[in-house]
């Protein structure tokens, strides 16, 4: 395997994957969410919360849930992850971590080495498996900027890690409520030396809750989280600015005369 090459959008005719971990704490409470898509037009998802973990974790374990649940299946795949560290793991990092013996090149130690074994061990199988029939293209997508797909994962793992209720759909894709093939036109992941990738983390501009189909704004995580929590189907999301509210109301199928004023 090649460090990561520009990937073509994925395509019905590829089973798609969706991958994304959450973490409240870092470790602590957390867990992942899978979607995979078949090219027969069927959806499942998947997902699961533990005790405590990383986030980085959690965005391995997605993707080896979805290439576990696939293992037998013929056909190429298209990974869609916003996890940085998880693409540049699978597709550079990892073969010097097993030439030098799962050592950095330090001497340290690699994080998470059960883990990146674990799915080291899934994608060498199925290229052993299916040949080129089974290839895998790695896809990084720009975390909560509305790609439908990324949006859901989240949602499934931020669930998981805080103990909130989800249910879980595996049906047909006609009547899945995620546009899940409305996907950006670039997936190649951003430059190692872009500054953007040192920027801090936007501070909330506020939090956007939805329970019974009412949308509400909160100034902070605390209110948010007193209103969704233990109502089964509630959503909610952090929004940067005000042009992401909006964003999030697209990826809720709000209309955007929906959103409360700002007070």
């Amino acid at each position: 395997m090649c460090p990561q090459k520009t990937a073509e959008k994925p395509r019905f005719q590829s089973i798609l994957i969706f991958a994304d971990g959450a973490s409240s704490g870092n470790p602590g409470p957390s867990g992942f969410g899978t979607i995979i898509a078949q090219p027969n037009g069927t959806v499942v998802e998947l997902g699961r919360g533990y005790p405590r973990a990383t986030n980085n974790q959690m965005e391995l374990q997605g993707a080896i849930e979805g290439l576990r649940y696939m293992r037998e299946t013929l056909g190429s795949i298209d990974l869609m992850t916003d996890s940085v560290y998880l693409i540049r793991g699978i597709t550079q990092w990892i073969w010097g971590w097993r030439k030098r013996g799962w050592k950095t090149a330090e001497g340290g130690e690699v994080q998470n080495s059960d883990q990146w074994k674990a799915l080291l061990a899934l994608v060498t199988e199925r290229k052993s498996r299916f040949g080129d029939q089974g290839e895998i293209q790695w896809h990084w997508v720009r975390g909560h900027r509305g790609v439908p797909g990324n949006e859901r994962v989240d949602e499934i793992a931020v669930s998981f890690s805080k103990r909130y209720p989800i249910q879980l759909y595996e049906g047909p894709l006609l009547r899945y409520p995620v546009a899940l093939y409305d996907l950006p036109e670039n997936t190649d992941l951003p430059d190692s030396d872009s500054r953007e990738k040192q920027k801090p983390k936007a501070p909330a501009y506020s939090y956007l809750s939805l329970v019974n189909g009412v949308l509400q704004r909160h100034q902070t995580w605390p209110d948010c989280e007193a209103r969704v929590k233990g109502r089964p189907g509630a959503k909610f999301k952090k929004a940067e600015s005000p042009e992401d509210e909006l964003r999030i109301a697209d990826a809720w199928g709000l209309p955007h005369e929906r959103l409360p004023p700002r007070i």
